[in-house]
């Protein structure tokens, strides 16, 4: 068996996930319902504080569930960790990590069902989390999903051409010398700001198509095209407030990664259920 380097890995795997965004689009496929014209409003940094409290408030009433639920985020952390060590992969520790974020508000669909269940009097769940597989515009959010995949995908190819830039071929052999030569050696420093630099333009371009979209998809029946145009619009009517949502998003996985990704069992939900909120005050 031929072992391939992460590179080769990453153009593959790309490849595959575009080739499965197409055939999701081709078997999955219903045409929607697009006569819905959402309006964008305009929004202050109030509004994203009032989104916060709401998704607190939403983790309060949900909290066992949505505890259960998001256990396997530490979890699915710890075994990338694992991962990376034993397989020659530990310069994409960091950006697999981070690059959660990048695929979040596929992961977080869940939330955003139990937040509008509540939102509309109904009770809701762990069970009534899995209520998105049935929703008229499944195809549209599995296709939207798929594409964030690759997005994610192209991240880790791009993490993996900055450090073969800076590091050159040879892979670190431990945890603790790769630290120290990230953080005490020019190349380190180097690869330091074009990953932090690369990383925050995904962020951004992951931030403007999905930050209503998917929450879009869920509340009415409309195709992804619609979903993303108004994600981006949303984005461009209300740049600062957007840019600060995406700040809030960061601290908050940051801080939720900390404690070896514990955190991330109150973060996640908290964050989702605060999207849904947020959707609702952008979108008319």
């Amino acid at each position: 068996m031929t072992v391939r380097n992460p590179v080769e890995w990453g153009v593959d795997a790309i490849k595959q996930t575009f080739g499965a965004v197409r055939s999701a689009e081709h078997a999955f496929h219903h045409p929607a319902q697009e006569v819905l014209v959402p309006v964008v409003r305009r929004i202050t940094i109030a509004d994203l504080r009032d989104a916060v409290v709401k998704g607190f408030d939403d983790f309060g009433a949900y909290r066992t569930d949505v505890i259960f639920i998001c256990l396997i985020y530490p979890l699915a952390g710890l075994v990338i960790a694992s991962a990376t060590m034993g397989n020659g992969l530990l310069p994409l520790l960091f950006p697999l990590i981070s690059g959660f974020a990048l695929i979040g508000p596929f992961a977080a669909a869940g939330l955003y069902e139990m937040s509008r269940r509540r939102e509309r009097g109904e009770s809701a769940t762990w069970t009534d989390a899995f209520g998105v597989l049935s929703s008229p515009s499944l195809a549209a959010i599995i296709e939207l999903g798929l594409l964030l995949v690759g997005i994610f995908l192209v991240w880790l190819l791009t993490a993996m051409l900055i450090y073969r830039m800076t590091f050159g071929a040879e892979l670190p052999v431990s945890y603790a010398s790769f630290a120290r030569e990230v953080f005490t050696t020019e190349a380190g420093w180097t690869l330091i700001v074009l990953g932090c630099g690369a990383g925050f333009l995904f962020a951004v371009l992951v931030l403007a198509i999905s930050v209503v979209s998917f929450p879009l998809l869920l509340d009415h029946r409309v195709g992804v095209s619609l979903a993303v145009r108004t994600s981006v619009r949303a984005f461009m009517v209300n740049p600062v407030p957007m840019l600060a949502w995406g700040l809030i998003v960061a601290g908050g996985l940051v801080l939720g990664a900390i404690p070896l990704l514990v955190g991330l069992v109150v973060v996640m939900p908290v964050l989702g259920h605060a999207t849904w909120h947020l959707y609702r005050k952008v979108i008319a």
